[in-house]
């Protein structure tokens, strides 16, 4: 029983910038795990952004540099804040946890960058 909510996808040109938002409700005690995967068109889902243990994160080489994972404790809530938006991020963005082996998954939420 484990609901995650995604916001703040839209249309921004490149270069821009945009932060999406992963509320967590549910049984979800601890926001280590918890991570974004996206899913461009005519490719499969591939991992973006993860927070692990002990506070780390993990990010795919694509959006080193441009990304960034952080949390919000009080709120439940972790986030997504991409700059320096590039055509190739297009894509629907997943918020996803995972528990004892179980994978949940958020509805989506579509970034465009147009060129």
């Amino acid at each position: 029983q484990v609901q995650l909510v995604e916001s703040g996808g839209g249309l921004v040109q490149a270069g821009g910038s945009l932060r999406l938002s992963c509320a967590a409700s549910g049984r979800v005690f601890s926001l280590n795990g918890m991570g974004w995967y996206r899913q461009g068109p005519g490719k499969q889902r591939e991992l973006v952004a993860r927070l692990t243990s002990g506070g780390s994160t993990n990010y795919a080489d694509s959006v080193k540099g441009r990304f960034t994972i952080s949390r919000d404790n009080a709120k439940n809530t972790v986030y997504l804040q991409m700059n320096s938006l590039k055509p190739e991020d297009t894509a629907v963005y997943y918020c996803n946890y995972n528990l004892f082996g179980n994978d949940y998954w958020g509805q989506g939420t579509q970034v465009t960058v147009s060129s």
